[in-house]
């Protein structure tokens, strides 16, 4: 499948979705699952990785929600655009605040995070920019 048929896909926004309820599963379960450790590993504070987990399993839970909807609530969509945006943002917050020393490690995860989050964003807003506008639920 070519990138302009992925891209032209009908489903192209609610796969985004998909993509990010997944990535937060798996960042937010291993967090829950390995706190003290992933704390050890990244050198970043314990209770920031717990909360930040348990918070990412929530979102999923929503994102996974709303990607089922038909047709997507536009709204809620912006609301997620704007979530990620705000995430990216924090995670370099974090990063140059100063308040946390993170590994090198430590420092790939959070980078990482801040870019997917941003690549999920703008796959998103390029989603709702592109489809037909439709009444929320």
């Amino acid at each position: 499948m070519s990138s302009s048929s992925i891209l032209s896909s009908p489903n192209f926004l609610r796969n985004v979705l998909r993509v990010d309820a997944l990535s937060c599963i798996a960042c937010g379960a291993l967090q829950v699952a390995f706190p003290a450790a992933m704390a050890r590993l990244l050198n970043l504070p314990e209770g920031l990785i717990a909360y930040t987990g348990e918070f990412l399993l929530v979102y999923a839970a929503v994102v996974a929600f709303v990607s089922t909807r038909n047709p997507l609530p536009r709204g809620v969509l912006w609301a997620l655009v704007a979530g990620n945006i705000g995430w990216a943002l924090a995670c370099v917050l974090l990063l140059v605040s100063g308040r946390v020393s993170p590994s090198m490690l430590g420092m790939a995860y959070v980078v990482m995070q801040a870019l997917t989050v941003a690549v999920l964003a703008e796959l998103q807003y390029f989603g709702l920019r592109r489809a037909t506008p439709q009444p929320a639920w």
